[in-house]
């Protein structure tokens, strides 16, 4: 769904950025092959990130035997409905298993969400994080079709992206509306003229037949998963295609399959304003006094004076550019994915009410994939083309104004902005797939279905849904109650011995287990 929020990878580089070659055959191609699943991979050292996929180091060394990143490119047909047509480079990444080979299971494939995120930056970047699964599989991530360095959606260049994102994203007035409009149909007429090869190929459909034909190449019969955020939805789109293919696989942070871009944009709003009380909440009650208010109250009024005053006079940013309202919203939702990041979001906002933006700016960046040299990966193009290319609905500014309203109510804080956020579409080249995805998957191994209750981006019920709508004995429910977008990454020790049960020794949590 088109949401203004970005995935958790959109934040990996934060903490570098507060504190302080592309691969062979990688492009898209016009080579022809009968059959794509006898093809053999060229596992070669990884190279640094390309900025589509956000620049960087290349990936560090992780620790025990075989501790070194590999990457490769598997080619897989540009449409799938011309299997034997011309193909698209999809980027690869894998730790091979550091167990015993006898005790190997297979290939753990990750999706990190977005969409739009780089999957092989990402799995280096929570590399640490997944060590224990690493005893049994090798772990393996990629960049889908059109993100990172699998032919990516390409739309403005970098000087067009920060005009883009210093842009009025909630118009008071007819004027700002029009420039809002006429912003969004520049942007999305940028994607077709430099995109128009991939921008019909890159539904999540068309992933989850690349996902399938990945667990061929690898060498496995079934598909071992781990998806998180839009990784869940994925996920659920290739259980239901593959139902019979389906292995071991984990859904944290779960996106709900059963509602519309709206739905899920309401649904966010809720969450992101959700995750602000608890926010605020915590800030007010640690042992030392909270800079930026006196109350969990006091602070929310703070907070919508700072962005109220932002929008008619901006606050000094990262030169030459100022924190605008839009950036400075987007700054703090980018903080409240995790709880990590709440200390930042707290210096941020003390720094902004002595006048200065530099920390909001630096969050702002980080939700919309802009490094410290001004360049831009494709996040965000790739997270417009894809939900577009998903999502049937295309919303007018009637449509917007109707529902305000109730956004309104759901958010006094990010209400507005995801509701103009539904426009996105509105002028988009290809036409919107269904709804809603498709997960029914019956006859399926059990699926682990991870919901966090403070959940921003993901809202908490959305778990319960997917795991219905996977099916009665297919969808395995299990309820996290913590901060932040996702479960497993918590650390929390309930979570990740049912996940690390599952996945490793094939033991299915009891249904409706509760971690806190």
């Amino acid at each position: 769904m088109l949401r203004p929020f970005r995935p958790r990878a959109a934040a990996l580089t934060l903490s570098a950025l507060l504190l302080s070659a592309p691969l062979a055959g990688c492009g898209g191609s016009d080579d022809k092959d009968a059959d794509l699943t006898e093809q053999q991979l060229d596992w070669k050292d990884c190279p640094a990130p390309d900025e589509a996929q956000g620049g960087g180091t290349a990936p560090s060394p992780l620790p025990g035997p075989r501790g070194t990143w590999s990457c490769a490119t598997l080619k897989a047909p540009l449409d799938w409905s011309e299997p034997g047509g011309d193909t698209i480079g999809l980027a690869l990444i894998r730790a091979r298993s550091s167990g015993a080979a006898s005790e190997r299971i297979g290939s753990l494939i990750f999706n990190f969400g977005g969409p739009g995120g780089s999957g092989v930056t990402a799995l280096p970047a929570f590399g640490e994080d997944y060590a224990t699964l690493r005893t049994r599989y090798d772990l393996v991530s990629f960049d889908p079709r059109g993100v990172g360095r699998s032919d990516p959606v390409i739309c403005e260049n970098d000087r067009q992206l920060d005009a883009y994102f210093q842009q009025d994203a909630t118009p008071d007035d007819n004027a700002e509306r029009t420039e809002l409009l006429d912003s969004t149909k520049k942007f999305n007429a940028a994607c077709e003229d430099n995109s128009e090869r991939v921008l019909p190929h890159v539904r999540t459909t068309d992933a989850a037949r690349d996902l399938d034909l990945m667990r061929q190449v690898l060498g496995d019969d079934a598909l071992h998963y781990f998806g998180v955020s839009y990784g869940t939805e994925l996920g659920g789109v290739y259980a239901h295609l593959f139902p019979k293919k389906v292995g071991r696989a984990v859904f944290d942070a779960v996106v709900d399959p059963t509602e519309n871009a709206e739905q899920g944009s309401l649904g966010q709003a809720r969450g992101f304003q959700l995750a602000l009380d608890n926010y605020a909440e915590d800030c007010v009650s640690g042992t030392e006094e909270c800079p930026v208010g006196d109350s969990a109250q006091d602070v929310k009024n703070r907070i919508a004076k700072l962005l109220k005053d932002l929008d008619g006079k901006p606050l000094p940013g990262i030169f030459p550019r100022e924190l605008t309202q839009t950036a400075a919203t987007s700054g703090i939702a980018q903080a409240l994915y995790s709880k990590d990041f709440w200390p930042y979001l707290t210096d941020g906002l003390d720094q902004a009410y002595d006048g200065d933006g530099t920390i909001l700016m630096v969050l702002s960046d980080s939700m919309n994939g802009r490094s410290e040299n001004g360049g831009y990966s494709n996040l965000v193009p790739a997270n417009v083309a894809i939900n577009c290319a998903d999502d049937k609905p295309r919303y007018t500014t009637g449509d917007v104004e109707r529902v305000l309203p109730d956004f309104r109510a759901a958010s006094a804080l990010f209400g507005e902005y995801l509701a103009w956020g539904l426009v996105g579409c509105t002028d988009w080249a290809v036409a919107g797939a269904a709804d809603h995805p498709d997960v029914r998957a019956p006859g399926a191994a059990p699926i682990l279905v991870i919901g966090n209750t403070g959940d921003p981006a993901t809202p908490y019920e959305g778990a319960r849904r997917m795991a219905q709508a996977l099916g009665r004995g297919v969808g395995v429910e299990l309820t996290y109650k913590g901060q932040g977008h996702g479960a497993y990454d918590s650390r929390n020790r309930c979570v990740r011995a049912a996940v690390d049960g599952y996945l490793l020794d094939g033991k299915v949590p009891e249904a409706g287990t509760v971690c806190s």
